[in-house]
């Protein structure tokens, strides 16, 4: 069912490279891409998930909501990084008051934090019916299956600031691990088995595991596009946005020589390994399951030979995720060339922006 008007909300991803904004409606036909847009940071604005240049950041936000002529400042947003964890683990309880009265005894040993500097929150990843048989077994103490997700007090509130200065309202706070497997629900369709979400940001490389539409595991590593961007400014002596434009084959006469491509294919193969462990563990952790896809997203998922080497490393196909292939395409407002180069970046935006003010 679509939300109501009143509660839709504009997804907005914060990344350290760039901010991105998609906007979606819905009518009987289904749902359509209202708005979508970007805008460039400066370097080390954002910083590891960190706000470093507040203002910087919000002037950025109030230009770009203004350029796209968006009236709804009621916004989801997503923490990524190391001030946010996601885990998968079992906790004793049935419900979910049973659980909120354990949940801080529980929690800290699986907190790299320390409790009182974190926000709590839990989501029950096993069915209502699963829940009734196990309280009608006996009377042992039962256990539960929850996600687990921890984020500092101060990011926190540092992201509600710079919603404020840059007059937006924070309908949403969620975890760009869950808003890419949101916008994965939209995206894949007939897939029987599990698949793997893998994105490739300029300082982060995020892995999400999901069967069934659970997650079974992620993890967020420090690798991304910026490292190759440091190698070409090294390279040619050049500044970082120079350095950008060189990665992406912009700037025609200075191609990539063989040394520099070693160094490339050298970060690559970090990345795939990084991925293929990840992969090892859940298939190790949970044998009953089966990952039979990867699909790959983020503005570094396209850097040269990077799915190939990922396919082959792995054994698995790679396909990128392109959040816009089932919505009504306005070819009239969007060019779909645009769209379709834009894609891998806009994930996040698009699971945030299927959220709703109303959503627990």
């Amino acid at each position: 069912m679509a939300p109501k008007k009143k509660n839709q909300l504009v997804g907005v991803d914060i990344g350290s490279h760039s901010i991105k904004v998609v906007q979606i409606d819905q009518n009987k036909r289904g749902r359509y891409l209202k708005n979508f847009g970007a805008i460039g940071l400066a370097k080390n604005a954002i910083r590891e998930g960190d706000i470093v240049e507040m203002e910087v950041v919000a002037e950025a936000l109030r230009k770009l909501f203004k350029n796209l002529k968006i009236r709804n400042r009621n916004v989801a947003v997503a923490l990524s990084g190391y001030p946010v964890m996601a885990k998968r683990i079992t906790l004793p309880g049935t419900d979910r008051g049973e659980i909120e009265s354990v949940l801080y005894d529980h929690a800290e040993q699986y907190i790299p934090f320390d409790i009182n500097d974190v926000n709590l929150d839990f989501d029950i990843l096993e069915k209502p019916d699963d829940l009734s048989e196990e309280k009608n077994a006996g009377g042992e103490t039962q256990s539960i299956e929850v996600m687990l997700v921890a984020a500092k007090k101060d990011v926190i509130d540092a992201y509600l600031e710079l919603l404020k200065a840059a007059d937006l309202h924070p309908g949403v706070l969620d975890v760009d691990v869950f808003a890419l497997q949101n916008a994965a629900e939209l995206s894949v369709t007939g897939e029987k088995e599990g698949y793997a979400i893998v994105n490739v940001g300029a300082e982060e490389l995020g892995i999400n595991t999901v069967v069934d539409g659970t997650s079974l595991f992620s993890r967020d590593s420090s690798f991304g596009g910026a490292q190759i961007t440091e190698l070409i400014m090294g390279h040619f002596d050049v500044d970082f946005e120079t350095a950008e434009e060189i990665k992406l084959g912009a700037v025609k006469d200075k191609p990539l020589d063989q040394n520099l491509e070693t160094s490339v294919s050298g970060v690559i193969s970090d990345w795939a390994l990084e991925i293929k462990r990840a992969l090892d563990f859940v298939d190790t952790t949970y044998s009953d399951k089966t990952v039979g896809k990867i699909f790959v997203c983020g503005g570094s998922c396209r850097i040269k030979g990077f799915q190939k080497y990922l396919e082959a490393h792995t054994g698995l196909p790679v396909m990128e995720l392109n959040p816009f292939a089932n919505l009504i395409p306005d070819l009239d407002l969007f060019d779909e060339k645009y769209l379709n180069h834009m894609a891998p970046q806009a994930c996040v935006a698009m699971g945030l922006a299927l959220r709703s003010i109303d959503d627990k």
